[in-house]
């Protein structure tokens, strides 16, 4: 273990930092070790880590001097903030700063920062086209990580910046899966038209992110997208039919209609998907699964993904 070097995880209970922390204690080969960084390390999800053989290490995104902590000693770190735990776009931006700053303070080598978008640099606040939310932002839990780029940037921390796609596992976790209409027949709604959606499998983010650690710093202050496969919403509703062996349909609904839907968040993913479909070649152009399936030649398809987790999809 002391010649491999020290790749520190936000976020190891989540999908993405847990996969990373898995991809690297099953690459025994890599030439790295994971320290899993949660807030509680007597959680389920933490111990299960620690048994895997990650070194799991408390940490608080809310405080530098927590983040310098749990970064020390470390060459890379995998950085990520989740909107969806308190709808907060500031305190994301705020959690950025402290990532940075505790990264830039402690020396850290590689940093890859798992970014979205700023929105508002294709709709501005001034377009009508879709809702300003929040009173600054088009799709807050896009725009406020597109924002906050510079803060690696102006420190001059050696970053990649990853643009990772929509989850496949959205359809388990997420209530984005296939619903049963009034007549029995399932239906897989999105805002989308006839659009292309890159999607991934959520534990492919992290073994995407340990190719791009293993190129050294071939990556270092690029932006790198990374997808399974780009898919339209009738096409996903065709290998979600297949794979279920029911019939199911795609239910095109406006991104109008999708922002009514009531659910927390409904107008944020309304607007998010609208601007993929609005912009798709400019949303889908950086996500190459070319790209990604050379960081991670085991990245699998939509369908792949399907023959693993079709009986984990809740239909209701």
């Amino acid at each position: 273990m002391a010649d491999k070097r020290t790749i520190a995880v936000v976020g190891a209970t989540g999908a993405q930092g847990g996969g990373l922390v898995r991809a690297i204690v099953n690459d025994p080969d890599s030439g790295f070790t994971a320290r899993a960084l949660t807030r509680d390390v007597n959680a389920d999800k933490a111990k299960a880590l620690a048994k895997l053989g990650a070194e799991v290490v408390a940490a608080n995104l809310d405080d530098v001097e927590s983040m310098k902590r749990a970064f020390a000693g470390a060459y890379g770190a995998f950085c990520l903030t989740n909107f969806w735990e308190h709808f907060s776009p500031e305190k994301e931006y705020a959690q950025v700063k402290t990532m940075a700053e505790a990264a830039k303070q402690t020396g850290v080598q590689h940093v890859i920062w798992s970014t979205l978008e700023d929105t508002r640099k294709w709709v501005p606040l001034t377009d009508n086209r879709m809702p300003t939310l929040m009173g600054k932002y088009k799709v807050p839990h896009f725009d406020a990580k597109g924002e906050a780029d510079q803060e690696f940037t102006k420190l001059g921390v050696p970053t990649t910046f990853l643009l990772a796609s929509f989850y496949w596992e959205n359809l388990i976790f997420f209530g984005m899966g296939p619903k049963k209409g009034p007549d029995g027949t399932l239906a897989f709604t999105l805002p989308m038209a006839d659009k292309k959606l890159p999607g991934i499998a959520a534990a492919d983010i992290g073994k995407c992110a340990l190719g791009i650690f293993k190129k050294g710093r071939e990556y270092i202050g690029k932006r790198v997208g990374i997808a399974g496969e780009h898919l339209t919403g009738a096409e996903m509703a065709a290998a979600m039919s297949k794979a279920l062996g029911q019939p199911l349909r795609y239910n095109e609904v406006t991104p109008e209609m999708y922002r009514g839907f009531g659910f927390p968040g409904a107008e944020d993913l309304g607007n998010m998907f609208q601007f993929k479909r609005d912009f798709n070649e400019a949303f889908c152009g950086p996500r190459n699964p070319a790209v990604a399936r050379s960081l991670n030649p085991a990245l699998l398809t939509f369908e792949a993904w399907l023959a693993q987790n079709k009986s984990r999809i809740p239909l209701t």
